[in-house]
């Protein structure tokens, strides 16, 4: 299996490459600003006896799309995870004062620039009549947190996407869904008071806040084989459960 996941130079991006590799999964990861990153990335693959490699996409620059799918070749999964975060942060400003100029790079990037690279990888796939698409997605998405609400409502476009895919896709095989990330414990995170989380990790039912790996594994079954007919979903991971994003 070829995969390919964009944004998997760090993060849960980066903890998907090391979970596809060790399956024996080729993998491909694309990185924006990160290179020296998505090397070491990389270079801890192919260390491991692992194929991977590295190309350049920036979903704010729709014409890096189709040279990073074409320098990748054709792919058995997509793993759509690079994101625009964008520059205003939740709580800080509100909803009547965000700039259009936000809104469109967001849409333009997290929608439109995701829409065209599933478009770049499908007709591949319906060839070979195989193929598995993943959407990361927050539970911000469908929680909400006070403030701009742009990268919550990037998000959620993601789910009309997926579902709108899996019904176009599915007599392809064709597999298409969303992960739901809670709030995970990852290597770019910014800090948050132990404190905080562990008064987070008091409301899931596991009592525990999601790791990048466990994210991983959830994607890894989503995009892989072992997903055998599972399309349309949202499935979100046991750190959304406590409804904890605007808790902070």
């Amino acid at each position: 299996m070829h995969v390919l996941i964009t944004g998997g130079s760090s993060g849960i991006g980066k903890a998907t490459a090391f979970a596809y590799a060790e399956t024996g999964a080729r993998v491909t990861i694309t990185y924006n600003t990160g290179a020296d990153r998505a090397a070491e990335v990389v270079k801890r693959i192919e260390a491991g006896g692992g194929q991977a490699a590295a190309v350049h996409l920036d979903l704010e620059d729709h014409a890096t799309i189709a040279p990073a799918v074409a320098a990748a070749g054709p792919v058995d999964a997509l793993v759509a995870n690079a994101v625009r975060w964008g520059t205003i942060l939740p709580g800080s400003v509100a909803f009547e004062d965000v700039p259009a100029a936000e809104w469109s790079a967001a849409l333009h990037a997290n929608v439109v620039g995701n829409a065209l690279l599933v478009q770049q990888v499908l007709p591949e796939m319906r060839r070979r009549r195989f193929g598995r698409i993943v959407f990361l997605s927050s539970g911000i998405a469908e929680e909400g947190v006070p403030g701009p609400g742009v990268y919550g409502t990037a998000k959620m476009a993601l789910h009309g996407m997926a579902r709108a895919l899996a019904w176009e896709a599915g007599r392809d095989g064709i597999l298409v869904n969303v992960a739901v990330a809670g709030l995970t414990v990852t290597d770019t995170a910014r800090p948050i008071p132990q404190e905080a989380l562990d008064r987070l990790a008091a409301r899931t039912p596991t009592r525990r806040l999601s790791t990048a790996g466990d994210m991983a594994a959830l994607v890894l079954f989503l995009g892989s084989a072992a997903n055998r007919n599972l399309t349309g979903e949202i499935v979100r991971d046991g750190s959304n459960a406590g409804r904890s994003a605007h808790a902070l």
